[in-house]
């Protein structure tokens, strides 16, 4: 059996990048943790050393990674607070109450898989109501200048995610900013330095482009504290929208419901939130909600606006998170979770509704 050293070198450092993510978690300064990360480090440390030994040695450094993979991945389990329950509303899927009531304390999963250089980006879940991939993960970093979008990874499952395990998909047409969404195992986001939609099937590759009239782009009109959003896709109970501004909309946030089959906006809704004093926004039974950062480690849901009455409000609801700027949130309907990425980091959030 042949020893490709490279590889063994580089899931080190990946092993390396999931328990520096885990100690900055709710009890991660614990014994077990520690341990491991001793381990993690110990084995970093002879891994130069490795191409010295002979084959049987190497191969049991190897059998020892693998184990210690798994005993990160319990230990990660044992890590997760017991925290209040949040019993959603009605039925999955069902728009039947009168909108979003709170939101849980945030779940750190992990770092990105590029690591903590790429603060910008987004992950999730296939968010199309019913889709067939409802436990397909995706995550995508932006590089590190926080606008190319080159690639993603996609995972058949949490646990796959959690090993890091590498099922990689590039694509050949670069996109910019985070506001990028799985729908229907469709990728949709900004085409690079344009105010065009792309798609691109995370099975077969097709790529499609089609032009968003009059959209401002190349960080015209982004949201505070993250760069190249000008463009952002959501999806929802109602299927799939974009968030965007215009010259005319003065960087107020307009809602377009996208036309899957025909890849166009069919309408259009104006809002009066300008999209800069914004730090985020997700869309939930066709209602837009907008964030606004209160600080270092709080968010607030203060604005909405739905399309199906055309009223809009204020409301407060405050959620924690780990790091001040928001590179993406989005809300999956068939877990009804919202998904953040923050500085680099990935975290997902329950939520509970109005009766």
């Amino acid at each position: 059996m042949e020893i490709n050293f490279e590889i063994l070198k580089r899931e080190i450092r990946e092993l390396e990048m999931y328990i520096s993510a885990m100690r900055v978690k709710p009890n991660g300064n614990s014994v077990q943790v520690q341990n491991l990360y001793n381990e993690v480090k110990n084995m970093s440390k002879t891994v130069g050393q490795l191409e010295t030994l002979d084959k049987n040695n190497v191969l049991k450094a190897k059998r020892e990674m693998e184990n210690l993979k798994k005993r990160l991945v319990d230990c990660e389990k044992n890590l997760k607070p017991k925290a209040p329950v949040m019993v959603p509303f009605g039925k999955l899927g069902s728009c039947q109450h009168q909108g979003l009531a709170r939101i849980s304390k945030p779940n750190l999963l992990q770092l990105n898989w590029k690591g903590n250089a790429y603060k910008s980006g987004a992950w999730g879940k296939d968010a199309a109501w019913n889709t067939t991939k409802k436990s397909l993960y995706w995550v995508a970093p932006l590089n590190t200048d926080g606008r190319v979008l080159e690639s993603i990874r996609i995972y058949p499952s949490m646990s796959d995610l959690q090993m890091l395990i590498k099922n990689k998909w590039n694509h050949t047409f670069a996109g910019q900013g985070a506001g990028m969404v799985v729908h229907n195992n469709n990728l949709y986001y900004n085409c690079f330095n344009s105010h065009d939609m792309c798609r691109v099937s995370l099975t077969s590759g097709v790529y499609q482009k089609k032009s968003l009239p009059n959209a401002l782009f190349n960080n015209h009109f982004s949201y505070a504290g993250t760069m190249y959003q000008d463009i952002d896709f959501a999806s929802d109970e109602k299927g799939l929208w974009v968030l965007f501004t215009t010259e005319e909309s003065a960087g107020k946030i307009l809602v377009g419901k996208v036309n899957v089959a025909t890849f166009t906006v069919d309408n259009i809704w104006i809002t009066t939130q300008s999209k800069p004093d914004a730090s985020n926004a997700f869309m939930m039974c066709g209602v837009l909600y907008v964030t606004r950062s209160l600080g270092p480690k709080l968010e607030e849901v203060f604005y909405m606006f739905d399309t199906k009455t055309g009223k809009e409000g204020h409301l407060s609801i405050v959620m924690e998170k780990m790091a001040e700027k928001v590179q993406s949130l989005s809300y999956n309907c068939n877990e009804r979770k919202l998904y953040m990425y923050s500085e680099g980091y990935l975290l997902h959030y329950d939520i509970a509704l109005k009766p």
